[in-house]
C-alpha cells in the first residue's frame, strides 16, 4: 500500500502544544530557576533542548513502518521490565521526593516508567492482534496480557508512582475493550480490583492524606490541602482572559511543582479560562484524530496500537487536569507536551511519531 502524508491535524496539535509548553515552562519556572541556579532561563533552555530532541524522535518514528514492531515488541517490553527492576535497586535508581523512579546518566534524568508506557502499549497491540480470536476466552485470551500488565503495574507501584500505574492500567483496559474483550470479564476484574485500590490508598499515609484533602482541602489548608487550594486560587485568579503571560502570583513558591504537575494552574492564572479551554480543545482534537486513525488503520495491529497511544496521552492529560482542578485526588503526573520534563517529553513525542506513521497507512 502506498504511504500517505502523515495526519496534519495531529502534527499541528502537537506543535502548538509544544510551543505553548515551552513558553509556559519559562513563565512557570523562571523564579524557581533563578533561586536554584542563578539563571532564570535554566529550565527553559533544557525544555527547548528536549523539545528539539523530541521532535527529532517524532520525525524518526514517523518514518519507521509500524509493522516492524510486531517483531520488536517482546524485546522492547523485556528491556523495559528489566529497567523497571533496576531502578528499584538502591544505588542504581535515583531517589527524588521519596520516589525511586530515575536513572541519572551523564547528568540527565531518565525515567524508565515512561518507556514502559509505550513498550506495554506496543506489546499489547501485538498480542491482541495476533490472538484476537481468543480474546473472549478468559484463561487463554485475556489472562496472559493481564499478567504482563500486572507485572509492569506492580513494578511502577513499588517506585512508588500510582499515577503512572493508573494511566497504564486505564490505557490497557481501553485497548482490551477495543480488541473485543468481554465486558463481563473486564467488569468483574474492575469490581474485584476496587478493594485492592482502596487498600493501596489507605495503607500509605500520604495517599490517605491526599484522598482526605481531595474530599475537603480546607480541613488542613496549610498541609495536605495546601496543593489543591493554591491550585484553585491560581485558576480562580485567572478569570476569563487571565492576568497576562508571566504575571502569575502563585508561582512565587505557593504552587508546588509549578513547572510540572501544576503547570496547568499557572497557565489558567496567566491565560485565563480562554487559555485552559484552548488546551482542553487541543487534547480533544488530538483524541478525535487519534481514534479516527485507529478506525481507518489498514490492519488490527495498527488500529489497536493507535487506540493505545491515543488513550495513553489523552488519559494522562485528563488525570493531570483533573488533579489541578480539584476533580481528582492529587497524584504526581505531568501534562503531556506542556509540563517540564525530558524523558517524558521525548517518549511521548516518539509515541506520536508511531501514531503518525500509522496514519500514513490508513484506508480512507
Amino acid at each position: 500500500m502506498q504511504q500517505k502524508t502523515p495526519d496534519f491535524v495531529i502534527f499541528f496539535v502537537i506543535i502548538v502544544l509544544l510551543g505553548i509548553g515551552v513558553a509556559m515552562v519559562f513563565s512557570a519556572t523562571s523564579i524557581l530557576a533563578y533561586q536554584r541556579f542563578g539563571d532564570s532561563f535554566h529550565y527553559f533552555k533544557r525544555q527547548l533542548g528536549w523539545s528539539v530532541l523530541g521532535i527529532t524522535a517524532m520525525a524518526t518514528f514517523m518514518n519507521i513502518d509500524y509493522h516492524r514492531y510486531l517483531k520488536w515488541a517482546p524485546k522492547i517490553l523485556l528491556i523495559s521490565v528489566i529497567s523497571l527492576i533496576l531502578v528499584l535497586i538502591p544505588g542504581v535508581g535515583h531517589v527524588i521526593g521519596g520516589s525511586r523512579r530515575w536513572f541519572i546518566i551523564l547528568g540527565l534524568r531518565l525515567q524508565p516508567s515512561e518507556i514502559a508506557k509505550v513498550a506495554l502499549v506496543i506489546y499489547l497491540a501485538r498480542y491482541l492482534s495476533l490472538k484476537n480470536n481468543r480474546i473472549k476466552n478468559f484463561f487463554k485470551g485475556l489472562l496472559p496480557p493481564l499478567m504482563i500488565l500486572g507485572v509492569v503495574f506492580l513494578l511502577i507501584l513499588l517506585e512508588p508512582d500510582l499515577g503512572t500505574a493508573a494511566t497504564i492500567a486505564g490505557t490497557a483496559v481501553v485497548m482490551l475493550i477495543a480488541a473485543g474483550a468481554s465486558y463481563l470479564h473486564l467488569g468483574s476484574l474492575v469490581a474485584m480490583g476496587i478493594p485492592g485500590l482502596l487498600y493501596m490508598i489507605i495503607s500509605e499515609p500520604y495517599r490517605r492524606d491526599r484522598l482526605l484533602a481531595f474530599l475537603d482541602p480546607w480541613q488542613d489548608p496549610l498541609d495536605t490541602g495546601f496543593h489543591i487550594i493554591q491550585s484553585l486560587y491560581a485558576l480562580g485568579s485567572g478569570g476569563l482572559f487571565g492576568m497576562g503571560l508571566g504575571r502569575s502570583r502563585q508561582k512565587f513558591f505557593y504552587l508546588p511543582e509549578p513547572g510540572t504537575d501544576f503547570i496547568f494552574a499557572v497557565l489558567g492564572e496567566e491565560l485565563g479560562f480562554i487559555g485552559t479551554f484552548i488546551i482542553v480543545a487541543l487534547f480533544f482534537l488530538f483524541a478525535w484524530r487519534g481514534l479516527q486513525i485507529a478506525l481507518y488503520a489498514q490492519d488490527l495491529f495498527g488500529s489497536i496500537l493507535a487506540v493505545g497511544i491515543t488513550t495513553m496521552i489523552t488519559l494522562q492529560a485528563v488525570i493531570n487536569i483533573g488533579v489541578v482542578t480539584g476533580s481528582m485526588p492529587v497524584t504526581g503526573i505531568t501534562l503531556p507536551f506542556i509540563s517540564y520534563g525530558g524523558s517524558s517529553l521525548v517518549i511521548m513525542l516518539s509515541g506520536v511519531g508511531i501514531l503518525l506513521n500509522i496514519s500514513r497507512f490508513t484506508i480512507n
